[in-house]
């Protein structure tokens, strides 16, 4: 089957282009997809909008932390803002939604909530009819990634997916697939190359520092710490972006260069987390998922509140990492873990067996073979998956909790309702088969006149779409 793809990812940091640039490379070999189109919906933005979305976050980071994390639990319940882009998200979009329609793909992939509610809020209108999946990038749920409408939802870890059913969303559009990282991690290297390429010996462990692909300033940090380590090492220290932070590596490790490479961004970061033995830098979500690709041991620094916390949290838990939480001990950390090879080859096999070097591949495989349409959250399921997270399921009165209507022939979950809704519906529906029901046009006409819940009737136009009738399970 010949189909259009559209990858949409904003950049907010680098890690949801990467995401989004991983599973464009897997389409592209695809044989059944005739146009693969990718885009940064950031840069189709205003000035104005894109640098306070992305400029200013960052800005945030370094001046109130403590604000970010807030911000980051207070927005974990899932539709805290709604399932829909803002009022001012849909303003500063409207470019890229025209080129949207007009492109008419046949499968979205969002690897950012920012696009995943843009693409909801188009096909909630009507305007947009297309299947769409959701592939979270850190290995913690946050409730801005659901939106009320998707084809699958696509997590890094099991945890996850148990959460998210716990609270109700149907267990068949939630898949464990891992974070898209680059294709080369799941391959062999030909580590001698790589080490001779990079002027690295084989006899001591090598360690990659990273500062990002922006270049953070705390990589200086980090080597002025190495530089006095009386252990047996060798460090390669990439710098990103910033030619100002290489300047100030090159000057510190002058007259050290038999221990330390010095470089600046490099396309190489596949081979070089192959060949070393430990990963100095921060726990965002992609540098974390390909190091556990490729069997990396992490010692991991600075992480950012919220989001990065909660990957170091998953790291330590499966003992593939070590946190550094002074600043003035990094270099001690660091050269403790050095000095305990044992240690060390533990964490690196807890990593291999973290990692899935294959998650884009496998995103890309389901949904392409997936046939299904867009699963249906109705207001007030949206409004009591809200509660569960925020209260607790037990909590919850057993009229709002949440139910699923099935297809009654495949069993695939086509809208989430609450039990108050299925109930209103059940009364309302006088057939000999209570447990199914066929809806179309004039049938819904006659249960807007016997006053069903609207939010409801709404759920049930949007199941049914373009289509003359449909039938469902109310069980």
């Amino acid at each position: 089957m010949d189909r259009k793809v559209l990858i949409l990812s904003a950049s907010v940091g680098s890690g949801h282009n990467s995401a989004a640039a991983a599973l464009e490379t897997v389409l592209r070999n695809s044989n059944d997809v005739t146009q693969v189109r990718r885009v940064d919906v950031l840069q189709t933005t205003p000035d104005l909008y894109r640098t306070l979305y992305d400029d200013a976050y960052f800005k945030l980071i370094e001046a109130a932390p403590w604000l970010v994390s807030w911000q980051y639990d207070l927005n974990e319940p899932p539709f805290k803002l709604g399932g829909t882009a803002s009022i001012w998200d849909r303003l500063n979009t409207t470019a890229i939604s025209r080129s949207i329609r007009e492109f008419h793909p046949d499968l979205i992939l969002c690897t950012h909530f920012l696009p995943a509610r843009l693409i909801s809020l188009l096909q909630t209108r009507g305007v947009l009819h297309t299947r769409m999946a959701v592939i979270t990038t850190d290995y913690d749920f946050q409730g801005l990634w659901l939106p009320n409408t998707f084809s699958r939802f696509f997590v890094a870890r099991e945890e996850t997916r148990q959460h998210l059913i716990t609270l109700g969303v149907p267990a068949d559009r939630v898949a464990t697939s891992g974070i898209p990282v680059r294709h080369e991690l799941g391959r062999p290297v030909d580590r001698p190359a790589v080490l001779d390429r990079f002027g690295l010996s084989g006899e001591v462990p090598a360690v990659l520092v990273s500062a990002g692909a922006a270049g953070g300033a705390y990589a200086t940090t980090i080597v002025q710490q190495l530089l006095h380590r009386p252990e047996p090492f060798q460090a390669v220290v990439v710098c990103g972006h910033n030619a100002e932070l290489r300047q100030q590596v090159d000057a510190l490790v002058a007259g050290h260069t038999d221990r330390f490479t010095v470089l600046g961004y490099t396309t190489e970061m596949p081979d070089l987390m192959r060949v070393c033995d430990l990963f100095v830098g921060k726990p965002g979500g992609l540098s974390a998922s390909e190091c556990m690709a490729a069997g990396l041991p992490m010692a991991l620094i600075d992480p950012i509140p919220g989001q990065e916390e909660r990957n170091s949290d998953y790291l330590l838990e499966r003992g593939a990492a070590i946190r550094c939480n002074y600043d003035t001990t990094i270099g001690w950390k660091v050269g403790e873990l050095l000095g305990d090879p044992e240690r060390l080859t533990r964490m690196s096999a807890a990593a291999a067996a973290t990692g899935r070097p294959h998650a884009a591949g496998t995103v890309v495989s389901q949904m392409l073979t997936d046939t299904d349409d867009s699963l249906w959250i109705s207001h007030g399921a949206q409004r009591s998956l809200l509660l569960a997270s925020e209260d607790g399921l037990a909590e919850l009165d057993a009229s709002r909790r949440v139910t699923a209507l099935h297809d009654p022939e495949s069993g695939r979950s086509l809208a989430l309702i609450t039990r108050s809704q299925l109930d209103s519906l059940q009364r309302a529906t006088r057939t000999d088969h209570p447990q199914e029901m066929t809806v179309d046009r004039s049938r819904m006409r006659g249960l807007r006149s016997l006053r069903v819940d609207p939010f409801l009737l709404l759920t049930l136009h949007q199941m049914l779409g373009d289509r003359s009738q449909m039938t469902f399970s109310l069980s």
